[in-house]
């Protein structure tokens, strides 16, 4: 075949005049008739690698594919692009006997020249019956890291499939093809399927236009990602989160803010699944917030950003979501929230899985939490992962992410990596990141007992730093290059040449603190409950807390029965300056900014004038009130003097819980008229007792009350009537 012959049909078939990256190379090794492995991340044109050649040869070209609705679109597009239907068949389950005996007869008469089919069709007696007797051209595995159990996608059934060809001819090309593949899975796919002389193609996994970044999950999140995307406005993003409900929750959230969002997810009935993708694709909708079940086979070249709701499983599955941005080469922006909470979560789920599957998950959450924790280069971190080279000096995007434009300190630590590679190479080089931090801190567990590395003279060597120190070096030492996790034991921790040149001719190293999201972590984020002394705007809190006072006196009443202070300390945080803003403030709800919110306002709105405040208008985030369903529930239950206890009970609520929830209800304005229950548990004069002690006191905090009764009444009590004055008093 001449290089006339090729350029001639790529224009004939597709309409190209020239191939992209590794293309050219790739087709012809397949046309050729040799077996051949192509690594090409997502959006460099992996298709077009067996489309060409199967068009070109003679026989039909058999393609496995785990993705019934991306054999679909790829046959559709095929189908376009010929005057003959059947020059791409589908052969799944979901073909009718007419249906089959059509895709046969194509197949026969030569017309087919692409057969795609999902693994398990392959295992069927009687399509291997017939295919053995036509000519197949080669056979093409897309999503080929799906063979190997260190794949993020892995599925059992791939691993059977070089008996199967062997079973349908002999000496059958096979072409494997992956967007994503770390060294180890790399082996794995070769090895598996028996074809380690394969021509081998691995492009780039650098995308340069994509900046990376990741921000601690705190409480706010739902704020922060609104305020990020209505930053964004009028472009396209995608944000994955891990549950259907989170996906439902976000999108309902956004919706309320004035953001054209749509969910997307398994447990949507395919026709609203079909309806959202194409309100994304024709750009009816900026946002689509999706479960992973999205995104495989979406064509957009322009999503502008991809936003993490949750971290995902592996740096794969990152890799392969954050690669959904600016495939037109244009901005992309990477944002992921992590906090180790979720990490712990994804642990908890992992926990009912046969044990080489759970030890292959956590290494490889492992790697994600070093990703997000990591304060050296997000993108040589990336490349490295995959095996490949970085310099950041010279490599293209070498700023694109948070740690190079917001760089830590470095300080130096030449005598640590002597340490640290010398106790890899002491405890012959047999543990696992964990362990030999563990033995540099003297921390004994059973396995380093068992190689008894705790009666070693260098055990607990490196006790003056923490365990997090040595964790961070350790990754950059491995990043340099001077270790390797081993491929066959995977995540067990070697020296490298380089390594042991380092040993024996030590230079400086300069490593950067990895970052700490402890605080995102802890409970330290203000919550509306409990006020944190943590006020935005100091001098705006105390306008606020003398207006309520005055508002207070005026009306004879005690100031928290207006606003309490949560409600006051998100004021000073949001600045609202209409009532409807500020019916958006914690706490508040519309008929208290209705009752009260007026003065309060036009003192915010005087503030902001005289002291030049830029508002941010986007920090009024509206909440879609998720649980609105639940306060309405117990609103019209208490109108129909259900017992409170029953009304938890069904709501599956411990009573303190459900207290809370009825606190939150009279404290945004609403009224409760639990009177027929107060007067099953508080006689008269108690009633009064109470009624005189909030009218009078500083606060409504429950332990003031505790002790000013000494134990006459119990918490609950207190709170219940709590409810029953404000509803009466302030509503």
């Amino acid at each position: 075949m001449s290089e006339t012959d090729l350029f001639a049909s790529l224009k004939k078939y597709f309409g190209f005049t020239s191939f992209k990256g590794l293309q050219e190379d790739v087709i012809k090794s397949v046309l050729a008739g040799k077996n051949t492995f192509v690594i090409m991340p997502t959006g460099g044109g992996k298709s077009l690698c067996y489309q060409l050649p199967a068009l070109m040869n003679d026989g039909t070209a058999i393609v496995v594919s785990p993705l019934i609705a991306l054999m679909k679109n790829q046959v559709d597009a095929l189908r376009a692009l010929s005057s003959e239907d059947g020059i791409a068949h589908v052969l799944n389950s979901s073909l009718t006997k007419t249906e089959i005996k059509q895709v046969k007869a194509d197949i026969t008469s030569g017309v087919t020249k692409l057969l795609y089919v999902a693994p398990e069709s392959l295992t069927k007696e009687e399509n291997v019956d017939f295919l053995k007797g036509v000519e197949i051209s080669f056979v093409a595995i897309d999503e080929a890291h799906c063979i190997s159990e260190w794949g993020h996608d892995f599925r059992p059934e791939y691993r059977n499939l070089r008996k199967i060809i062997e079973r349908l001819g002999e000496n059958i090309p096979i072409a494997g093809l992956t967007a994503t593949a770390t060294p180890k899975v790399q082996e794995d796919i070769l090895k598996n399927l028996g074809i380690q002389d394969a021509n081998t193609f691995k492009a780039s996994f650098n995308r340069p236009n994509l900046y990376y970044e990741i921000r601690p999950k705190t409480k706010n999140v739902d704020s922060d990602i609104t305020r990020f995307v209505k930053q964004n406005e009028g472009k396209s993003g995608i944000i994955y989160c891990l549950s259907r409900k989170r996906v439902e929750e976000l999108a309902q959230t956004l919706q309320v803010n004035g953001i054209k969002a749509i969910p997307y997810h398994a447990g949507l009935d395919a026709k609203t699944r079909v309806k959202n993708q194409d309100m994304f694709l024709m750009e009816d909708a900026d946002v689509v917030v999706a479960t992973i079940a999205f995104g495989m086979g979406i064509d957009k070249p322009d999503v502008r950003y991809v936003i993490h709701n949750d971290i995902p499983k592996s740096i794969e599955s990152y890799y392969q979501e954050t690669g959904r941005a600016g495939r037109d080469g244009g901005e992309g922006h990477c944002l992921a929230f992590y906090s180790y909470k979720d990490i712990e979560k994804l642990e908890k789920f992992m926990s009912g899985k046969p044990v080489a599957e759970q030890e292959i998950g956590h290494a490889l959450l492992q790697e994600v939490v070093a990703f997000a924790e990591t304060s050296i280069s997000r993108r040589k971190f990336i490349l490295h992962y995959f095996g490949e080279e970085f310099d950041n000096e010279t490599g293209e995007g070498g700023d694109m992410d948070d740690n190079m434009r917001h760089p830590k300190k470095k300080i130096e630590a030449q005598n640590e990596v002597v340490t640290l590679l010398k106790v890899i190479k002491d405890t012959n080089q047999q543990y696992k990141s964990k362990e030999v931090v563990n033995v540099l801190v003297g921390k004994v567990n059973a396995l380093i007992k068992s190689h008894r590395t705790d009666t070693q003279s260098f055990f607990g060597i490196g006790k003056n730093h923490e365990p997090q120190y040595w964790m961070a070096l350790l990754r950059q030492v491995l990043v340099a290059g001077f270790l390797k996790k081993d491929i066959e034991s995977y995540g067990v921790i070697k020296l490298t040449e380089e390594g042991r040149s380092y040993l024996n001719s030590p230079s400086s190293f300069m490593m950067t603190e990895d970052h700490s999201y402890k605080e995102a972590n802890d409970d330290s984020v203000v919550t509306a409950q409990k006020s944190g002394g943590n006020v935005a705007d100091e001098q705006l809190f105390k306008l606020l807390k003398n207006e309520r006072k005055k508002v207070a006196d005026k009306l004879k009443l005690p100031p928290f029965v207006i606003f309490q202070d949560p409600s006051l300390e998100d004021m000073a945080l949001k600045y609202p300056i209409t009532l409807d803003e500020l019916s958006n403030v914690h706490g508040v709800g519309e008929g208290k900014a209705k009752k009260y919110g007026a003065s309060f306002v036009k003192l915010i709105s005087d503030y902001v004038e005289e002291n030049d405040i830029i508002r941010p208008d986007d920090f009024i985030v509206k909440s879609t009130g998720s649980n609105s369903a639940l306060k309405l529930y117990i609103i019209q239950s208490v109108d129909r003097k259900l017992a409170l206890t029953d009304i938890a009970n069904a709501k599956g609520l411990d009573m303190p819980d459900f207290i809370k929830e009825m606190e939150a209800i009279v404290y945004s304005g609403t009224k409760l008229n639990i009177n027929y229950w107060i007067d099953e548990v508080l006689d008269e004069e108690q009633q009064e007792e109470l009624h005189e002690y909030f009218l009078e006191a500083e606060t409504d905090q429950i332990e003031e009350a505790m002790d000013e009764f000494d134990g006459d009444y119990d918490v609950e009590e207190l709170r219940l009537y709590r409810i029953k004055f404000i509803s009466e008093v302030a509503n």
